[in-house]
Formats: C-alpha cells, sequence, structure tokens
C-alpha cells in the first residue's frame, strides 16, 4: 500500500476519515449547532458539506467554523454556478482569515449543463479565481482547494490547478483509478456512503431512495458508463444490486469499516463517510458515535 498522507492537505489535517452530510440542508441552525459542536468535541477533524437547496455554500462554511473551534470544513463541492469567481475569492479569504488553517475550497461542475463542456467551464472559473482580486488583507498561508473529479481530464486538472480531486458515489476501483491519475502526492478524498441495516431489501431500498438522481440524470448515468456498468445496471433509474451495493456499503459495523478500509488501500488519503439515515432530517448521530469510536483513535 501507497504510503498516504493521511489526510493532510496544505497544512490541513482533516485525518483518515471524515463526516460528509447533507443533513444540514434540512434542519435549522440551533439543531445544526448542537450537533456540529458534538462532532468537533468527538474528535472529527473534517466534515465535507455539500451545496444543494438549503444552504448556500461559503456561509454554510461560515457558520459551521464558528460554531466550533477545531474542525475543518469543506465545501463538498461548492458549485462554479452559483456565485462569481470574484465572490468566491473573496469569501475563501476571509474564511483563511477568521478561521486559520480550518476552511478547503471544494470546487465543482454540479449538474449537467446543455451546451456546456464541464472542463471548459471549470477552467475558465479558475482561470477568473486565479486572478480574483479583493481589497480585503489576504492572510499568509495556503488557501487549499480540491475539484470534484471522476473523469481522466477532470483529475488531470484536480492535479494541475488543485491540491487534489473530491469523488462522490464512487466505487472502489474508481479510487484505485484516481490515485493512478493523480500520482503520488495530490491529495485524494473519497466520500463513501453507508447504512447501518443488514437487511439487503431494506437497506437497498434506502439506498435506491437517495440515489434515484444520480440514476436519472444524464451527466451522472455518462459516469457509471465510464466506469465500466451498463445500462442494465442502470435500470431505467432503479440501479442494479451490482451498482448500488458498490457505491453504498450496508451491513454491520465491521463491513461498514472494511470498505472505507479499501479505499485507503486502494490510494485515498481520506475518507469521507455518509451516513443515509431512514429519513431526511433526522441526524444520523447514534452512527456517527459509532464510528467515532471505530475510527478517530486511527485520525490522531
Amino acid at each position: 500500500m501507497r504510503e498516504a498522507l493521511v489526510g493532510t492537505i496544505e497544512g490541513r489535517d482533516l485525518g483518515r476519515y471524515g463526516v460528509w452530510t447533507a443533513d444540514f440542508e434540512f434542519m435549522p441552525v440551533a439543531a445544526i449547532r448542537d450537533v456540529v459542536q458534538e462532532l468537533d468535541q468527538s474528535g472529527w477533524k473534517a466534515i465535507w458539506i455539500p451545496e444543494a437547496f438549503g444552504r448556500e455554500a461559503m456561509t454554510n462554511a461560515g457558520f459551521l467554523l464558528s460554531c466550533t473551534e477545531n474542525i475543518t470544513v469543506v465545501n463538498a463541492i461548492a458549485s462554479i454556478w452559483p456565485r462569481t469567481a470574484a465572490a468566491t475569492h473573496a469569501a475563501s479569504v476571509l474564511l483563511a482569515d477568521a478561521y486559520p488553517g480550518r476552511h478547503v475550497l471544494g470546487l465543482g461542475f454540479g449538474d449537467a449543463r446543455p451546451g456546456i463542456k464541464p472542463m471548459e467551464a471549470v477552467t475558465k472559473f479558475l482561470d477568473e479565481l486565479d486572478s480574483a482580486f479583493c481589497t480585503a488583507p489576504v492572510p499568509p498561508g495556503p488557501r487549499p482547494r480540491l475539484l470534484a473529479a471522476y473523469g481522466p481530464q477532470m483529475i488531470k486538472l484536480a492535479h494541475e490547478r488543485a491540491q487534489g480531486a473530491h469523488t462522490y458515489h464512487v466505487p472502489v476501483e474508481h479510487t484505485s483509478q484516481a490515485r493512478e491519475l493523480l500520482g503520488p502526492e495530490a491529495f485524494l478524498g473519497v466520500e463513501q456512503s453507508v447504512i447501518f441495516e443488514k437487511d439487503a431489501d431494506k437497506a437497498r431500498e434506502r439506498a435506491r431512495a437517495q440515489l434515484r438522481p444520480y440514476f436519472t440524470t444524464r451527466y451522472n448515468i455518462a459516469k457509471f458508463l465510464r466506469l465500466g456498468y451498463t445500462e442494465a445496471d442502470i435500470d431505467g433509474g432503479r440501479g442494479s444490486d451490482r451498482l448500488v451495493d458498490d457505491l453504498v456499503v450496508w451491513g454491520d459495523l465491521d463491513t461498514i469499516l472494511t470498505r472505507v478500509q479499501q479505499h485507503v488501500e486502494a490510494g485515498a488519503d481520506h475518507v469521507s463517510i455518509q451516513v443515509m439515515g431512514p429519513e431526511l432530517g433526522r441526524f444520523p448521530v447514534n452512527e456517527w458515535r459509532q464510528l467515532s469510536e471505530a475510527l478517530l483513535p486511527a485520525n490522531a
């Protein structure tokens, strides 16, 4: 196994494992504050947050940072579409100044847009980001960024124009491929979805309910086909057992930990774990506690 970076990116110590959660999109801030403080106090070093329909990426990161003392917040991802590169630059400067060493900017193309090529759009945004100016003082030290990357071209761009890549809903085989393309030094953060459920039918039903948007959009379908799955695996948006099981590990704690470790052995520097709960709007606190007890000693 490669000698990995153990979650270090430009001075940010994310640990080997982190929490990936979209649950903050659906809950009031008072509840979020209590939960994220428990994650911080439990010893998690990184929390990864998406940008969907509930929270704006940069203000969400700032809020979570204001609630905590040690944890690093990673945007996973901040879409390139809702804000200009100049606004993104100004926000990242503020977060770096207010919370030194505790923010990582993750950027990505997001959903497919007709007539727009992802590589061209992301490259243009990065060019504008690198040339952006704001009057606020820029704190010393690095402000690392990651790119959401799946195909060879975007992974190469993540190596050339960022500190590494963040992948989402991918099998272990993709982690091996991404590491080979990135080379040994660039950071590779991998999301792994998990379900604490031993019954196969119940687990797959829950997984399919949350995966359906990814099985019904052309951009994501193309990603899965490129990874070697077939139209039969897409199954009209349902997803075959093979595809569902490759993307979401379900079962007992040992089964879940085995899959997480497989990503590390395949070349991931850091695995962010997304607990798919039985319903939206309920924090998987018990599951996070089980994971912290099992994984955080290795985070040190």
